[in-house]
């Protein structure tokens, strides 16, 4: 997660891809290249995770596709959160923050535990 090279864990590929997708409907490859750039080349998602991932995001009702023409004129299907999606980023935005917040705290604990004294 922290290599451009490395793999996304399953719930922060989807956290980010219902990010990406409440600034507007987006095809595959438009997910892709937003997620690179807002992390500053620092995470990479490959076809091989995002479409798998946009699979089952659709299957819980978080997003909906429907096909339409990419802006290099290739037929693309356009993803687009869904009213579920969005409660669903709203739940998923605080667990992450809680979960960031757990563990800045433990990165940064200054003492050890009672069994490496």
């Amino acid at each position: 997660m922290f290599a451009k090279d490395s793999g996304l864990l399953q719930g922060t590929l989807e956290l980010l891809v219902l990010k990406t997708l409440s600034w507007g409907p987006m095809h595959g490859y438009g997910i892709a290249s937003w997620i690179e750039s807002a992390t500053g080349d620092v995470l990479s998602v490959e076809e091989g995770s995002l479409y798998p991932a946009l699979y089952r995001m659709t299957r819980k009702g978080w997003i909906k596709g429907e096909w339409g023409v990419s802006e290099n004129n290739r037929r693309a299907k356009f993803y687009h959160l869904t009213d579920e999606g969005r409660q669903q980023f709203t739940v998923q935005v605080s667990g992450w923050e809680r979960m960031a917040a757990a563990v800045s705290q433990a990165v940064a604990a200054t003492q050890a535990p009672s069994w490496a004294r």
